[in-house]
């Protein structure tokens, strides 16, 4: 199956080959490549081929339609996530930061340019979230987990969600993803991966060294209480954080700002 999914991808692949190759003989000389970082989206997107929803069919087999995961289902949403965001982890998953076979196999062959015109396609999508599921936890599990989220904990050098991820918890454009109306199994799943250090971002990788300090016990909370929220305004990403992140974040632009 996976093959077959992979086969989908090609068309995409063979597209971003040919516009590779006209740009380089179009080009008076060698050029820097764009670095993987928000800076990549400053400027206006590049066109996207015509058919890039048929194109990415493969990607929709696991997250669910048109990117939009299942209310019950692993996968993460995809759909209305900031493009550098997305742009920043199918270059973490080609690139071997991130491990899952499935997603390394699929993507493995395609470059830079393919993979960000892969997500501005799926965070151009703007499709309603389905309420929250009930609450996974219980009053005293919850509350430790919506304090980790805004407050954070000081003492043990842990900044509070919301300093990085925005007080609406929707995100930042383009880099900073939204946390809400994800499955709290995945968000079990990544802050585990991030703290035993099979998943990375580009370094300085900010959320393992956010994750290392998290007890499990911290780590079942914020995931019970992010998991149980609503999802504001439809998800969208704001444009700027109301100040500085408290440390610097690989792929992110200095201070999370634009």
């Amino acid at each position: 199956m996976i093959d077959s999914l992979r086969t989908r991808l090609r068309p995409l692949a063979l597209w971003g080959a040919a516009l590779a190759c006209s740009a380089a003989a179009a080009a008076p000389g060698p050029a820097d490549p764009v670095p993987a970082t928000s800076a990549a989206f400053a400027a206006p997107a590049a066109t996207v081929p015509a058919g890039m929803a048929s194109r990415v069919l493969a990607c929709t087999t696991c997250h669910g339609k048109e990117g939009r995961a299942t209310a019950e289902g692993y996968f993460p949403r995809i759909a209305g996530k900031p493009a550098g965001y997305l742009h920043n982890q199918l270059l973490n998953f080609r690139d071997g930061r991130r491990s899952y076979p499935q997603m390394g196999y699929l993507i493995e062959h395609l470059t830079d340019d393919y993979l960000r015109e892969m997500a501005v396609h799926f965070a151009a999508l703007d499709l309603p979230y389905p309420p929250p599921p009930a609450p996974q936890g219980t009053p005293a599990q919850l509350e430790q987990g919506r304090a980790l989220v805004q407050q954070g904990d000081a003492a043990r050098k842990i900044p509070a969600c919301v300093q990085c991820h925005g007080t609406t918890m929707t995100g930042v454009a383009p880099s900073i993803p939204g946390l809400l109306g994800l499955p709290r199994d995945y968000l079990n799943s990544q802050l585990g991966a991030w703290k035993t250090g099979q998943r990375k971002a580009q370094s300085p990788d900010c959320m393992a060294d956010v994750a290392r300090q998290l007890t499990p016990e911290d780590v079942s909370a914020v995931s019970a209480w992010l998991a149980a929220q609503p999802v504001p305004g439809n998800g969208k990403p704001v444009a700027s954080l109301p100040a500085a992140m408290p440390a610097r974040c690989g792929g992110v632009a200095e201070g999370g700002r634009p």
